[in-house]
């Protein structure tokens, strides 16, 4: 499996397509919080006969080792410029959920010539409060992830994907519960300290900011005031909650497609 060793950690990554076809652009996925690579699986399948795809596990997560908390958005935007570097990719589209959209957001502020076009999913400048992000690092702390894989499901997922693809809901729920707890509670760190709000508007890529109709964590108000804020954004809302791009994945890839072809 490829690995790129870092001082403090190993990010482990994979890529989907032909990595030699110098015509095809680089697309890059980065995952939410509690998630691995694989939760890109529809679209990697769906776009790397046109694209060369790369996917990643954010430190702490997947097959990626967990550095001590806490982490800061700037670590986790410098870890994905350290893999474009080491890989000697000099441009890429990006396209990230959650606390991925909000990697991207960094990127595109202090990186934006790395970069193409910027998709964010189901993300927010700000993404709930110090406090509320607090409680969860507690929990964890105390609990471990296991106990929170209930309201995991009701918040990534409408009551009828949960009830009609229960396959897919446990494997992403189990990849969830393997998290290490260090990497989830440095990225609850990372997230507790960002506020983007002001500093969106520095954006000057292509960005389209997708939105689940009934997501509860980043409302469709919120992917609006990103697409607002920046110089070149339009909003787009799917049906589903949270992990938007499995649970609308036709429709998500199509977006996408769209988007990158415009």
């Amino acid at each position: 499996m490829p690995y790129l060793d870092l001082a403090s950690h190993r990010l482990h990554y994979r890529i989907d397509g032909d990595r030699s076809a110098a015509g095809k652009p680089w697309l890059m996925f980065c995952n939410s919080l509690g998630t691995d690579l694989h939760m890109w699986d529809a679209q990697a399948a769906a776009l790397s006969q046109h694209y060369r795809v790369l996917r990643y596990d954010r430190r702490g997560h997947g097959l990626s080792s967990a550095p001590p908390p806490p982490y800061a958005l700037s670590d986790l935007g410098n870890d994905v410029l350290a893999l474009l570097d080491a890989l000697e990719i000099e441009r890429t589209h990006f396209c990230g959920l959650s606390i991925g959209g909000l990697t991207g957001q960094w990127l595109g502020i202090h990186a934006g010539q790395r970069l193409d076009k910027i998709l964010l999913c189901a993300t927010s400048a700000k993404i709930g409060t110090a406090e509320s992000w607090g409680a969860r690092m507690a929990a964890v702390r105390e609990y471990g992830l296991g106990g929170l894989t209930a309201a995991a499901a009701e918040r990534w997922f409408t009551p009828a994907f949960n009830a009609s693809q229960p396959g897919m809901v446990r494997d992403i729920l189990d990849r969830f519960t393997a998290t290490r707890v260090d990497g989830y509670i440095g990225c609850c760190a990372a997230l507790a300290n960002t506020d983007l709000q002001q500093d969106i508007a520095r954006i000057a890529n292509p960005l389209l900011a997708v939105s689940g109709e009934e997501d509860p964590v980043c409302p469709p108000s919120d992917l609006e005031c990103i697409a607002v804020r920046v110089r070149q954004g339009r909003h787009l809302s799917l049906p589903g909650r949270h992990i938007v791009n499995l649970e609308s994945a036709s429709a998500f890839n199509a977006a996408l497609s769209e988007f990158l072809d415009d």
